[in-house]
């Protein structure tokens, strides 16, 4: 295991999904982890997915029991990278802006808020109510950042996986730990322009009809 251990939060929201695959990715790099499920989240597990229980708890370092209190992420002493919370239901969310800390999700998220510590939020939600926007606000003057795992688009995927890595990817970038999971952004721009051919020209060669991804391998 290599540097400080990251706290992976999964709550009842829909999208339980990239709490798993964040605790697949992050196993994979050595990164030392530590879990924390609500049980509204362990509900969404099986609705949502295939997985056992039990087979999530194993991707992780450590698992920490909703009500365990007293757990080592519960104290701010005990030195951490920062959090996720993937996904992040409005419940939690709201939980986390008001210190109400029900919970050792919640508790978690506000000891890495008071050591001014790296929280990251994947909310999942939508419309998005008056009380809902004022939280994340609320939220992210506290220093929290607020991540809904919103698709990109421009990396042109072709499954709902390639989705999913360059979401969780994005969001390891705000702890700078780079998963190799993101297509960045004209990363690869020079090397697709031909000596003294316009940039806009050689971007056209590879561009689907009309400028727009093809997904239909989505459906």
């Amino acid at each position: 295991m290599t540097g400080l251990p990251l706290i992976v939060g999964i709550s009842g929201a829909s999208g339980v999904i990239y709490g798993i695959r964040m605790l697949e990715v992050l196993r994979d790099l050595g990164i030392e982890t530590h879990l924390v499920m609500s049980r509204s989240g362990e509900v969404t597990i099986a609705h949502e997915t295939d997985r056992k229980i039990a087979d999530i708890k194993a991707l992780a370092s450590h698992v920490h029991a909703q009500s365990d209190i007293g757990a080592a992420i519960s104290s701010g002493s005990f030195r951490t990278r920062g959090m996720i919370v993937a996904p992040c239901s409005m419940k939690s969310m709201a939980e986390i802006a008001t210190g109400t800390t029900s919970g050792l999700l919640a508790r978690a998220a506000d000891v890495v808020l008071k050591e001014r510590r790296r929280l990251v939020l994947m909310t999942r939600e939508t419309p998005l109510h008056t009380g809902h926007l004022r939280s994340m606000t609320q939220l992210s003057e506290m220093g929290a950042i607020i991540a809904p795992p919103v698709p990109a688009f421009y990396p042109r995927p072709a499954t709902l996986d390639d989705m999913i890595d360059h979401t969780v990817g994005r969001v390891l970038d705000l702890f700078d730990i780079d998963a190799k999971l993101v297509r960045r952004w004209k990363a690869d721009e020079a090397a697709d322009i031909t000596p003294g051919e316009p940039a806009a020209e050689s971007a056209s060669k590879t561009a689907s009809p009309r400028g727009r991804p093809d997904l239909r391998r989505l459906s």
